[in-house]
């Protein structure tokens, strides 16, 4: 059953998307293919907002950024910066848990290509604006990449003009700091546009904002 912060198995809201899932069960049975939950405590004082499921990671495995390079990058500075514990395995039964963390996209099911539409990115914004709602203690969200950051910054209210995009971007909002970050994908790593190093830093600035 659909909640206000996750749609159901069978959400029928985006066709193109749809259509999309269809095939994937049909060549991929045993695979989550369906819309992908956020993964942490909703009492949890960080969000981070990525883009959409990857077609072989969270697709698959059913949890944010599990099973592809993304999350390779994601949980190693998560665990370093104390943010999870355990041992990230690409699998959602590996034992890694969050803390103080949750983890949610701005799109909710795999998009070909990894790209959804505009239309698609505003049909799912509802999601994410009730995950943020049911977040009391929410204090910090990260947003990785363009499309997530301009979704979030909707989905709290603001227009992006207001809270440009920017790596290593801090914005003080009335409820909540904002943190930007180029997306982790292996394409960003791999042509030197987010080093390790980068992604940390911003990880860095988050814990301290916290822990102030």
């Amino acid at each position: 059953m659909a909640r206000p912060d996750q749609p159901g198995r069978d959400c029928p809201l985006c066709p193109r998307l749809v259509a999309f899932r269809q095939r994937q069960r049909g060549a991929h049975a045993d695979w989550h293919n369906a819309p992908v939950p956020s993964f942490g405590s909703a009492e949890a004082r960080l969000l981070i907002v990525g883009l959409a499921p990857g077609l072989q990671g969270a697709n698959r495995t059913g949890r944010p950024f599990t099973g592809d390079w993304a999350g390779d990058l994601l949980y190693e500075t998560l665990i370093g910066f104390g943010f999870a514990r355990g041992t990230y395995d690409e699998r959602p039964d590996d034992g890694l848990t969050l803390i103080d963390t949750r983890i949610t996209n701005a799109v909710r099911c795999v998009p070909p290509e990894n790209k959804p539409t505009t239309e698609e990115i505003a049909t799912c914004r509802a999601f994410l604006t009730a995950t943020i709602a049911a977040m009391p203690r929410l204090a910090a969200v990260v947003t990785l990449g363009k499309i997530g950051h301009d979704s979030a910054v909707r989905a709290l209210g603001l227009k992006p003009a207001r809270v440009p995009f920017s790596h290593g971007g801090v914005h003080a909002l009335d409820a909540v700091t904002l943190f930007s970050s180029y997306h982790c994908s292996r394409y960003n790593t791999n042509t030197g546009v987010l080093t390790p190093q980068m992604f940390r830093d911003v990880f860095a600035a988050v814990r301290r904002h916290l822990d102030a």
